[in-house]
């Protein structure tokens, strides 16, 4: 779509949401966090199992989802430290992907992805139970 504006032709992109989007934003950040929480409990139980390599990946890229569409909620309340946190976390989550074969297969590297996500798992409750940093102050 084109956006004629005086003499200038500005290109406006209209995104469409997903279903799942659609409703997943709909709720407010403290039960995003929540929703990212969950998954990354089932992904902390998955890793001390070493089990269901499909379903860790199916979790690792909804949470990465779950980041991307909280995260802007978070910046227009002005909480961006924290928002900041959870672009942290995604980037891990990414490194996992591009590295999952090679973590998979190293007891080591498991046990190190394990441990980061029982932090992140941690980290995300206690902001979900915090007020943002810029409101407290």
């Amino acid at each position: 779509m084109i956006l004629l504006l005086g003499n200038r032709a500005t290109w406006q992109f209209m995104i469409e949401l997903t279903p799942r989007q659609q409703i997943f934003i709909q709720d407010d950040v403290t039960t995003h966090l929540h929703h990212l929480a969950a998954y990354l409990k089932q992904i902390q139980s998955l890793w001390a199992q070493g089990l269901s390599q499909e379903l860790m990946l199916t979790l690792v890229k909804e949470s990465r989802y779950f980041i991307e569409w909280t995260v802007p909620d978070m910046v227009k309340a002005d909480d961006i430290d924290r928002a900041a946190e959870l672009v942290d976390l995604g980037r891990l989550l990414t490194e996992w992907l591009f590295n999952w074969e090679n973590i998979w297969s190293d007891a080591e590297q498991k046990q190190s992805a394990s441990l980061e996500t029982s932090y992140w798992l941690r980290r995300v409750l206690e902001i979900s139970r915090t007020e943002p940093e810029s409101m407290s102050a």
